[in-house]
């Protein structure tokens, strides 16, 4: 074991003194001169080989994290098959219903007992001469504001039509005789007919105090009636022909049938008394 140890020392001995050392020759008036030194590097003496006996210690491994277990994909069930709709036989061809004509709209019984047919005289007439009416017992009120309930916008913008006829400051009678004086009397009146006959001569039941969504709907109109009719014009002298006489104009009004199922409201015309005129005739001298 020794004898190895020297043997290897001196083996690096010479292999360390052979990388180490050159000659270098000078030229000079002197003697020449060599001298030795070390120009080429030399490798590093090689470490003491390990003794024997003794096994090399080496470095573990590392440890790594396990890798991560990933979730399998999801298995799905299979698409039903699905059994194709069975074919059926053709629907057979029916003939059609005959179409039958409508039955006759029944119209519906008056609510205010046994009333008169809508053109006949009503019984508010009966009490007065004149052709309309300012109170009325068997005035249907509640028949006439559920129709224009049903029928509110028509009905409201029929109603503007005649509005706008409204003579109720048309005219001012004057307070005092003697700030004017008319050749005839008469009454003027400002009136609300419930019922009236209009100019065919039929009578017809008026839209008067009707409410239509918080709204009432009222038909004002002037008349006037002379007293003395006919007769001789009171101021105007004997020698002249005179005649108080009635003119009339005629008035618009919103009305109301029962009768009709699809729109009952329409306007019609009416004649009423307007002014007492007083007629002149020819001029006569009586001897």
């Amino acid at each position: 074991m020794s004898l190895r140890f020297v043997v290897s020392l001196a083996v690096v001995a010479i292999v360390f003194a052979d990388q180490s050392s050159h000659v270098s020759i000078s030229h000079g008036g002197g003697t020449p001169a060599v001298s030795h030194s070390s120009s080429v590097p030399h490798r590093a003496a090689p470490s003491p080989a390990p003794p024997h006996g003794h096994r090399p210690s080496y470095t573990p491994r590392p440890t790594y994290p396990p890798r991560p277990s990933y979730t399998p994909r999801p298995t799905y069930p299979t698409r039903p098959t699905y059994t194709p709709r069975p074919t059926y036989a053709p629907r057979p061809t029916y003939t059609p219903r005959p179409s039958y004509h409508p039955q006759p709209s029944y119209h519906p019984t008056p609510a205010y007992g046994q009333q008169p047919s809508y053109d006949a005289e009503p019984a508010c007439a009966a009490a007065s001469s004149k052709p309309w009416c300012l109170e009325d017992n068997e005035y249907p009120t509640y028949e006439i504001e559920k129709a224009a309930g049903d029928h509110s916008d028509k009905l409201l913008t029929l109603y503007a039509d005649v509005a706008d006829l409204d003579t109720k400051l048309s005219l001012e009678r004057p307070n005092n005789l003697y700030e004017e004086t008319y050749l005839c009397p008469s009454e003027t009146a400002y009136v609300r007919p419930l019922r009236a006959k209009n100019t065919d001569g039929k009578w017809r039941i008026i839209v008067n105090n009707i409410k239509v969504h918080y709204q009432t709907l009222t038909q004002t109109t002037r008349i006037e009636e002379c007293l003395t009719s006919g007769d001789a014009c009171p101021l105007v002298p004997v020698c002249y022909e005179s005649k108080c006489l009635q003119k009339s104009i005629y008035h618009r009004f919103l009305v109301y049938d029962p009768y009709d199922q699809y729109f009952p409201f329409a306007i019609e015309t009416f004649k009423l008394p307007a002014s007492c005129a007083c007629l002149l005739g020819a001029y006569t001298i009586d001897h």
